[in-house]
């Protein structure tokens, strides 16, 4: 009798190179989307990345003072804005629910505030819904798939480590001019390949500033982020409130290709087992400055994350947790806030911005930051 074996279960790279096979190559834009949201096969849709048990660890990970001292500022802010009520606070992107967690516990030393934030948490991820249930199980949350679902109303937006997994084009610029970066099956069509499309009106996505780079250079452009900073700007202008975005990215456009994946704490080969990893690149703080602007908020920062924390007064929390930790705590808690405050650590590598409403004085944590309007 013939010896029937099962077809292998279809993997999220089967489904790129059929994609790849009728359309033809897809732009990395595309690649990401699919390689972190495909329903079926992404990575954030089937996986819970995050932690020591995951492919990398977020700064409310590292330390509860960090989504403590966030749940302080949105209370904060919400005093200079004059106590609107009720208030929908946002979080985008939430991941394992840490932040929202810490951040609740400490701004309910503020009654008020959290007697009308109504918390809202932007998730497409079902895995990771169900660890924020966990993490939240006595909170009444509104999940929702996009931030445009959120209602209508005075709102208060925190985004951690969000931009930098939301999808990117890539452009190099040639001999023949700017030609965008896509990816193709290889030689062998199993695994897959950059290659460069042709001339295309695409390359009006580079920034004016970068047209003129060197050959060879690289630009990134995130349509995405792009968008989404747009709708945040616009909310907080049209119905008062504010956002507060932390992310590791530049101050400044400028070339460069920092599109990279990550798994277990390390690097990995963008193009190997998509869907596996994730993916991200660096975000252009510029791009969402201007784009903030143009929407008629008002912009402070960005900042160093070392320098918000120690403003919003991460020594003195960290003492706080000391007096009543052992030995062995409190320097868990001294290293805690080195990652997240010094140089050459996060406290450089991840800046803070905070939008607000047109008008509003410069949120704690932004003094020595001048407000930029449009």
């Amino acid at each position: 009798m013939p010896n029937h074996q099962p077809s292998p279960e279809p993997t999220l790279s089967d489904h790129l190179r059929r994609l790849i096979q009728v359309s033809g190559p897809l732009t990395i834009d595309r690649y990401m989307a699919e390689a972190l949201g495909n329903p079926k096969f992404g990575y954030y849709t089937t996986q819970n990345p995050i932690g020591a048990a995951g492919d990398f660890i977020t700064a409310p990970e590292v330390s509860q003072i960090f989504g403590e001292l966030i749940g302080l500022w949105c209370a904060e802010t919400w005093q200079s804005l004059g106590s609107p009520s009720p208030l929908h606070w946002v979080e985008i992107g939430p991941g394992r629910g840490t932040l929202m967690r810490d951040a609740l516990r400490a701004a309910g030393a503020l009654r008020a505030f959290r007697d009308c934030a109504n918390v809202h948490l932007v998730e497409t991820s079902p895995v990771l819904r169900e660890c924020q249930r966990e993490a939240l199980p006595d909170i009444d949350v509104a999940w929702h798939d996009h931030f445009h679902q959120v209602p209508h109303g005075s709102t208060i937006v925190v985004a951690n480590e969000l931009f930098d997994a939301l999808p990117i084009h890539q452009f190099e610029r040639t001999i023949r001019g700017w030609r965008e970066r896509m990816v193709d099956l290889d030689t062998g069509g199993d695994g897959f390949r950059f290659v460069l499309g042709p001339v295309s009106a695409a390359f009006a996505l580079v920034p004016e500033a970068l047209r003129e780079a060197p050959i060879g250079s690289v630009a990134e452009v995130s349509p995405a982020s792009v968008s989404l900073m747009r709708n945040i700007a616009e909310r907080v202008k049209h119905y008062g409130g504010a956002a507060l975005v932390v992310d590791y990215g530049s101050l400044e456009s400028r070339p460069r290709d920092t599109l990279q994946a990550v798994i277990d704490h390390g690097t990995h080969d963008v193009l190997i087992a998509p869907g596996s990893a994730d993916l991200c690149a660096h975000v252009d703080f510029a791009s969402l400055t201007q784009t903030a602007q143009k929407s008629g908020a008002d912009v402070w920062g960005p900042v160093l994350q070392g320098e918000f924390l120690e403003e919003l007064g991460i020594h003195t929390r960290a003492s706080q947790l000391k007096r009543a930790a052992t030995a062995d705590q409190a320097e868990e808690i001294d290293t805690a806030v080195e990652r997240l405050t010094e140089p050459g650590q996060m406290g450089t590598l991840f800046k803070v911005m905070a939008i607000g409403s047109p008008g509003m004085r410069a949120p704690v944590g932004f003094a020595q930051s001048n407000s930029q309007t449009s």
